[in-house]
This record gives structure tokens, sequence and C-alpha cells, in this order.
């Protein structure tokens, strides 16, 4: 049965064409995403004509361009390389551990430029190869690199357990858990460990009449767009705050409206709401949790939940259990991302979070809550049993 999705939010697409604009390709981002690389140029085209520019370009300006490109691709190549390197070899190893790292990565980087790059013979290498590794080393180099390209895959997050999971599933491959741990940590691979504690944005506004809590703590639904959580973290860069608002289906945990600016007015969260019901079409009865912040017990919002036929929904103030799912997403965002990377920009933070949210987390990161699967998959395998039920789920 054919996949079905409403159609993308203008910001999802608007984030597509400044990726495209960025120089990435549609069918690089086609293979990240979900929308299709036609799709995608066709959004391309339709900016260029919205913004009054031609859609075509000369013959010299598509061969500059395509030269930009392969030296492009060349640096990042040769950037990727040197990363890996980097989390393979220790000062030293023998030119034996260039080798292998040559051998587990041939079939993704051409032999002479890595041997060029980390310094040592191409001829050196063949010779060592000619040697013969044993057929316990030769599963395991095989097996290493699967495993390193599905933590490449993960952005560098995923741990044994996720990546046995990919094994198992994508791979169809029978393996130990442990032997994935033993084989990720002698190539210097593991994922990252969420910290604890996050600082509360909560600001009640106490002249305000909060919703009840229609959840209790009960983060289960039993189809979409039944239960939504909400709530808004911040990310910081070089020019000042990125703020972040989410909403996300308690069914398969997946992020089904968001919003950024550069501050933490009604209108965030409003936007993040329109999102969500212009691409999920909820009926009326749905139930959006989230704190008492004062964005969530506003009368804007209020109203906006009431011409949707949603159900606002809060817990106690200061109680970080009683939306605890949302939590979790963000802990998982901190640690996969903000923790890692250095935003000059406002505009670069919101980039990376698009492509976190669109391009990882909810088509591909495997989730515990789902049996390992990603959220657009857990609710593609329910779109199959139930058709009907999806989209447009009863209240």
């Amino acid at each position: 049965m054919p996949r079905t999705r409403p159609a993308y939010p203008p910001e999802f697409r608007r984030q597509i064409v400044e990726l495209v604009r960025a120089g990435r390709s549609p069918e690089e981002l086609a293979k990240e995403f979900e929308p299709s690389a036609q799709t995608i140029r066709t959004w391309v085209n339709q900016d260029q004509v919205d913004a009054g520019e031609r859609p075509g370009l000369t013959s010299d300006e598509k061969e500059e361009l395509a030269q930009l490109r392969r030296e492009v691709r060349q640096l990042r190549e040769e950037k990727e390389i040197l990363r890996k390197a980097n989390g393979f070899l220790r000062p030293g190893d023998q030119p034996v551990m260039c080798y292998r790292l040559i051998d587990e990565n041939r079939a993704h980087h051409d032999v002479s430029l890595m041997a060029r790059l980390l310094g040592v013979s191409r001829q050196g290498y063949y010779a060592w190869k000619d040697r013969g590794p044993s057929r316990r080393q030769r599963e395991d180099a095989e097996l290493t690199e699967k495993i390193r390209g599905h933590h490449e895959r993960s952005h560098g997050t995923y741990g044994a357990p996720r990546i046995h999971a990919d094994l198992r599933e994508i791979d169809s491959l029978s393996v130990g858990r442990k032997r994935v741990a033993r084989l990720m940590r002698e190539a210097g691979l593991m994922g990252v460990h969420r910290r604890t504690g996050r600082a509360s944005l909560t600001r009640q506004d106490r002249q305000a009449t909060a919703a009840p809590d229609l959840i209790g703590r009960d983060f289960t639904a039993s189809a979409p767009n039944l239960r939504w959580t909400a709530d808004i973290t911040y990310v910081p860069t070089d020019e000042g705050w990125v703020y972040l608002a989410v909403v996300m289906d308690l069914f398969s945990r997946r992020i089904v409206g968001w919003a950024m600016a550069d501050h933490m007015r009604t209108e965030l969260v409003t936007d993040a709401l329109a999102m969500a019901v212009t691409a999920r079409r909820p009926r009326p009865g749905l139930v959006h949790h989230s704190d008492k912040g004062s964005q969530y017990t506003s009368l804007t919002f209020g109203q906006r939940c009431d011409e949707a036929g949603i159900r606002p929904s809060t817990g106690r103030t200061g109680s970080c259990f009683d939306n605890a799912v949302t939590e979790s997403f963000f802990a998982s965002l901190e640690t996969e991302l903000i923790d890692r990377t250095a935003f000059p920009t406002r505009h670069h933070a919101e980039q990376a979070l698009f492509a976190y949210i669109e391009g990882f987390y909810n088509p591909h990161r495997r989730h515990s809550a789902n049996g390992q699967l990603s959220p657009a998959e857990y609710e593609h395998r329910h779109t199959t049993k139930a058709p009907h039920s999806v989209l447009h789920a009863a209240a």
C-alpha cells in the first residue's frame, strides 16, 4: 500500500529550499528527508519564480557550479577520512592500523587518497593485504564497516543497542550485541550519553486559568492524533538564544509541529500548533498537553485550541514528570546535537534543528518506545494495519 502524507508545511519547504541553495542536491536530500528529489526540485523552481529569479543557468555557470561541487565533494571526502582516522587511530599506532582503516573504508573512499592522507604508502597497504587476515578477522572487518556506516548515519549518536537493531533489521544479520559492543569499542565508536537535568523555561501567569490535567502521566495513545504533548527549549548561539517549541504525537513520539524564533512570546507555541494541525488534520477531541507556562495558558493559545477542536491539558507547575516524554525528546536533542555543536548564528542553529527533527529524528532515529522503530516507520506500519485511522483517528 503506498504511503500517504498530508502536504508539507510552508516552513518545512522553506528549510529544504535553503539547504539546496547552500549546496545540497535534491537527490542527496531525498535520501535524508521524506520528500522525493523531484518534489524538492519543484519547490526550488517555484521559490525562484516567486523571487523573480530565472530557474535556469548559463552553460558557463553550470560548468563553474559543477567544478565547485566536485571540489567541495573532494574536500568533504578528505575531511571525512581524517575524521574517521581521528576516532580509529591513537598516537604510536603502527602502520598496520592505518592499513586496517583503509581496508575497512575502501568501499567508500579511494585507496590512494586514504593512503596519502594517512601518511602510508599504497604499495604497503596492498602488501599487508596480500598476507591475508584470518576468516574471523575478515568477518570482523566487514561487520565493523557496517557498524561504522550505521553509526555515521545516526550522526554519531547510536550506541550498541541501536546499532544492533540496525544490523538485524536493515542488514538481516544475526549477530550478538556483545560482539557489536566489542567491535565498536575497538573502532573507537560510541554513542552519546544523556545528561541529567534541564533548566526549566516555565513562566506561569498567575492570573491565567490553566486547563486541567487530562493525561495524568499516562503517555500512551492507541492511535495517532489522540494525544499530543508540547514544550519549549532553548539553543545557545553566538548571536543569542534560539527558542524551539515542539508538538509531539504520543502514539509514535513523532514531532508533528515545531517553530523557532528569537523570543518566547505566545506566537512561538501557536505557530508550532498551527504546523501540527495543518500537517495532521486531527479530528475534534484531541488532547494537547503541556506545562502551565504563560504561553500555553494564554487567551490566544486557548482560542487556537478551541478553533481546532483541541482540548488543552496542563501538568503541575515545576514537575518535569508531568510532561516526561517531551522532556525526554529535548534531552536527546541536547546530547545528540546541541551539546556537540557550536552555532555561530541563529540561522545555523535553525538549519541544524530542522535537519535533526525532519531529517533524522522523525524518519530514521530508532525509539525504544516504538520497539526500536523510528516514529515515521512506526506510523507507517500502523497505517498498513489500519489505513483509515492514522491521520483521522477518533478521539
